[in-house]
C-alpha cells in the first residue's frame, strides 16, 4: 500500500480533517503527504508529526489562490512518479474539487462519504441515514477516498522528521485559465465548528433570531463555537458556515451542547459523532433526547443564561 494523503492548509494552518485522514493511514502503513501553495513548505514539519514519512512540496506562489485545477495537476505529476496507488482526502469544497478533477485526469475510482478504511481496502461509508455501515471497494488503481469531516482524530504520532521533496510546479495551459481575483474572509470571534473541541448549537427552539445571544454567550463561557440547524439557517437567523446535518457540516467536538433542538435524523447525522451531547429542550419527548448522553427538560431561555454565569465563575 503507497498512500498519499493531500493536506489542505489555510493561511499558515495545516486542516483539522486533513491531519486526522494523515493520522489513519499512518495506521495502516507509510504514508507520504503533499503540500500545495505559497510558503508551504515551513508546514512540512507537522505533516511529518502527523504521520507523513515523506513531504511533497508545491511552493509557488502562484499556487496560493485555492483553485483547484492547479492542485489537481501538482497531484497528478506526484501520483505518477511516485507510482501511489491509493489517495486520500478529508472533506471540504476545495478537496471535493481536486478529488473530483483528479479521478477523472486519472481515469481512477473515487468513493466518497467515507467514515473508515481497513488495511485491506475496504472503506466504510454510512448509508440509510447513517444507520449502517456499507463496505465499498476500487476495482482499480489508484484508488481515491474522501472522507466525512470528523471521521478521524487528529493526534501527533512522529517527531516532526519527513523525507522532504520539492515538486516542479507544471501546469496544464487550461489550468492557468482560472484567476481568484478577490477573496472576501468570515469573521469570526471564534473556532470554526469544523476544528472546535466545545459546540453549542441553536434550534428553532430559540424562539427567534436576536435569541442566538444565548448560545453565542454559553459558547464563549466554554470556549467554543456556534451551530445551527438547517431550519434557523434556511429562515436567515445564522449564517449557513455555522449549520450542523446531513446538508451542512459534520463536526465531532468534544461537547455538543444542543439549544432547543429537536433532533430530527439529518442533524443528527451530523453530530452524532460528539464524544458527549448534552440537550435542553422543553420537550420531554424531543428525539434528541433518545441520543443523548445528558438531558435538561426545561426553559433554555432560564437555563442558559445561569449555565454561562457558572461555567464563567467556574473558569474563573
Amino acid at each position: 500500500m503507497s498512500t498519499l494523503v493531500f493536506v489542505e492548509h489555510h493561511g499558515s494552518e495545516l486542516q483539522k480533517g486533513s491531519l486526522g485522514v494523515l493520522g489513519k493511514a499512518a495506521s495502516l502503513g507509510d504514508v507520504s503527504a503533499v503540500l500545495v501553495g505559497g510558503g508551504v513548505k515551513a508546514l512540512a514539519p507537522e505533516a511529518a508529526r502527523y504521520g507523513a514519512s515523506t513531504v511533497y512540496v508545491a511552493e509557488d506562489d502562484s499556487l496560493e489562490p485555492p483553485l483547484p485545477q492547479a492542485r489537481v495537476d501538482v497531484l497528478a505529476q506526484v501520483v505518477a512518479d511516485g507510482g501511489y496507488d491509493t489517495v486520500l482526502f478529508a472533506n471540504s469544497v476545495l478537496a471535493a474539487d481536486i478529488a473530483a478533477g483528479l479521478a477523472a485526469r486519472l481515469d481512477a475510482g473515487l468513493n466518497w462519504d467515507l467514515v473508515d478504511l481497513t488495511s485491506d481496502f475496504v472503506g466504510k461509508r454510512p448509508a440509510l441515514q447513517d444507520s449502517v455501515l456499507a463496505d465499498v471497494g476500487w476495482k482499480s488503481e489508484p484508488r481515491l477516498a474522501l472522507f466525512r469531516s470528523g471521521s478521524f482524530d487528529a493526534a501527533p504520532t512522529g517527531n516532526g522528521d519527513a523525507q522532504v521533496e520539492d515538486v516542479a510546479v507544471e501546469l496544464e495551459e487550461h489550468s492557468r485559465g482560472a484567476k481568484v481575483v478577490d477573496q472576501q474572509l468570515e469573521q469570526s470571534s471564534g473556532p470554526s465548528i469544523e476544528d472546535a473541541d466545545v459546540i453549542v448549537a441553536g434550534g428553532r427552539g430559540l424562539g427567534s433570531p436576536d435569541k442566538f445571544t444565548l448560545a453565542e454567550e454559553l459558547a464563549r463561557a466554554l470556549g467554543g463555537a456556534v451551530g445551527a440547524t438547517r431550519a434557523v439557517v434556511d429562515a436567515g437567523w445564522y449564517p449557513y458556515s455555522a449549520q450542523v446535518g446531513q446538508t451542512g457540516k459534520t463536526v465531532s467536538p468534544k461537547l455538543y451542547v444542543a439549544l432547543g433542538i429537536s433532533g430530527a435524523i439529518q442533524h443528527k447525522v451530523g453530530m452524532q459523532g460528539s464524544n458527549v451531547i448534552v440537550a435542553i429542550n422543553k420537550d420531554p419527548n424531543a428525539p434528541i433526547f433518545e441520543f443523548s448522553d445528558l438531558g435538561v427538560v426545561g426553559d433554555l431561555h432560564q437555563i442558559v443564561p445561569r449555565l454561562a454565569e457558572l461555567v464563567r465563575a467556574r473558569r474563573s
